[in-house]
């Protein structure tokens, strides 16, 4: 008995002694395991998930409808865009984060705040309303637009461009860059049988990838130098970077511009623009010339104030260079469309996207000279919700006469008034606030919003170069005016408004005409902080 007492309190000595071991190592570990588990913050990530769903429901939604009720499709990614819209509301009460890092750094890869709810907004409104011009424009080209694959690639693409403004880390950047450009490329070149649709894709497509490229590398050699993608922890590293490395970093810092460059249209990564917009169908054109826009000013604007703040001075200057490059150049081509070309139109307004894009980017390069960058920001952001309203109001118009004459030549809008008054009154108005002329109220203080930008902050001569173009796109804005009210040539051909196009117009003129009553609404909005 003593000899079994004595084994069987050895064993429970030692069971004992595994148990509290045991108890340890879980103690210890629970830590380590807890800090790789990631909670999801559903809410901030709304917006982009919407879209993202919607795109799949259309697709499989698609292999089950009939050719008759092909056209819900259409509505029904109306629907998922505006649903994924009405999800930043909100949003608009305070900053969120998810994806983030753990332990004493605290980095996220996604961040909804204030900056990035106002990008939303503007891309999802602006998909919002070239899906609105689609719906007709799909319907209408049915045999050669496949409805299914047209809606799938415009809801994938605006959801990548929801998630690049909420983006903090490059490799989130540069995945989200694609996910709303490569659908795009597709979206060109959908029309079946049209060689003009398939070589402009086919343009876009070669020029993307070649940008996208040289900005991969851009970002390797970021990361080489800092060894970290989350875009504050990079500016955080980067004045304590090695001396050696300072070439390698000033080389990653000017690649990784390239690539959203290229979406911005900034000269020289702006010859795809034109053959672009002209061999897409109109309202993909649309959503280029705003959603594309503002996926590149938005990660334009991240990886330099956000991600490279140090190097102000490299990327500072640059900026101005384009900006002063772009805006020339897009109003020289803009000045050289002749009224009775094909598709002069569209032209105009391709090189007249480029000019605008020039006066965008004076804001971002002003923020490489002064220390409040936020605000030289905020007058970009600014910006570009007025010329996304007005620009979209314009494409709708276009589209709108397109229907009766395909190829829309500026001489085709003569004596529009006496057909359609109120289109014709309302192109005037979207092309007045363009130039920055009353009653256009807020074309002209945004215009003036990036001028002050611009000489706050020292770039006097940018300012002047601004100035110059500013007056010598008042030329094709006001000859293009002046053809709408002039007596028609020939038959009068009246162009009836179907109801998708009519909601298009009518949004953007109410935006048109409320920021132009209280144009204050945006000024104070500049000065707001942004991150």
């Amino acid at each position: 008995m003593t000899a079994l007492a004595q084994s069987f309190g050895g064993h429970a000595a030692e069971y004992a002694l595994h148990t509290a071991s045991s108890a340890a190592v879980k103690h210890l570990a629970a830590p380590a395991v807890n800090a790789l588990i990631q909670s999801v913050d559903w809410l901030a990530i709304a917006p982009p998930v919407i879209v993202a769903v919607t795109a799949l429901a259309v697709l499989v939604t698609d292999l089950f409808l009939p050719e008759a009720r092909k056209p819900l499709l259409g509505w029904f990614s109306v629907a998922g865009l505006a649903a994924a819209a009405l999800m930043l509301l909100p949003l608009l009460d305070g900053d969120r984060a998810t994806f983030c890092l753990t332990g004493s750094t605290r980095a996220c890869s996604y961040t909804a705040d204030h900056f990035t709810v106002v990008i939303q907004f503007l891309v999802l409104g602006g998909a919002l309303l070239a899906a609105l011009l689609s719906v007709t424009g799909v319907q209408d080209d049915r045999r050669r637009v496949p409805a299914g694959e047209f809606w799938f690639l415009l809801l994938s693409s605006a959801a990548g461009a929801a998630l690049l403004p909420a983006s903090r880390d490059l490799a989130t950047l540069i995945v989200a860059l694609e996910v709303a450009s490569l659908p795009a490329f597709a979206l060109v070149g959908i029309r079946h049988g049209e060689a003009r649709s398939a070589e402009a894709a086919l343009k876009f497509f070669l020029s993307s990838v070649t940008a996208t490229a040289v900005s991969l590398m851009g970002v390797s050699f970021v990361y080489a130098a800092t060894g970290t993608v989350h875009l504050t922890e990079i500016a955080r590293r980067l004045p304590g970077v090695d001396g050696q490395l300072h070439t390698l970093v000033q080389t990653g810092v000017v690649l990784t511009l390239v690539g959203f460059a290229f979406k911005t249209a900034a000269v020289p990564f702006h010859f795809w623009v034109p053959e672009t917009y002209v061999g897409a169908p109109l309202p993909v054109a649309a959503y280029l010339s705003v959603v594309g826009k503002a996926v590149g000013f938005s990660g334009l604007i991240l990886v330099t104030v956000v991600a490279f703040p140090s190097y102000a001075d490299v990327w500072g200057p640059a900026l101005a260079v384009l900006a002063a490059l772009t805006m020339t150049a897009g109003n020289a081509g803009a000045l050289r469309q002749r009224s009775t070309r094909a598709y002069s139109a569209v032209r105009l307004l391709a090189w007249s996207s480029i000019g605008q894009a020039g006066y965008l980017l004076v804001p971002i390069a002003a923020a490489g000279y002064t220390r409040d960058g936020e605000k030289a920001i905020g007058s970009t952001v600014a910006y570009a919700l007025m010329y996304a309203a007005v620009n979209l109001g314009a494409f709708a118009v276009a589209a709108l006469v397109g229907r009766t004459k395909p190829l829309n030549r500026l001489a085709d809008y003569r004596g529009l008034y006496a057909t359609n008054p109120v289109t014709a009154v309302l192109l005037a108005f979207f092309l007045l606030c363009l130039a920055g002329l009353p009653p256009g109220v807020i074309g002209l203080f945004a215009k003036v919003t990036v001028f002050s930008a611009a000489v706050d902050a020292g770039l006097g001569w940018l300012a002047v170069v601004m100035a110059v173009n500013v007056v010598i796109a008042l030329y094709y804005y006001l000859r293009w005016t002046a053809l709408l009210f002039r007596a028609p040539e020939g038959e009068p051909v009246r162009h009836r408004v179907p109801a998708p196009l009519t909601v298009a117009l009518a949004l953007t003129a109410a935006v048109g005409v409320a920021l132009s009553g209280a144009p204050q609404l945006v000024l104070r909005f500049a000065a707001t902080t942004l991150f």
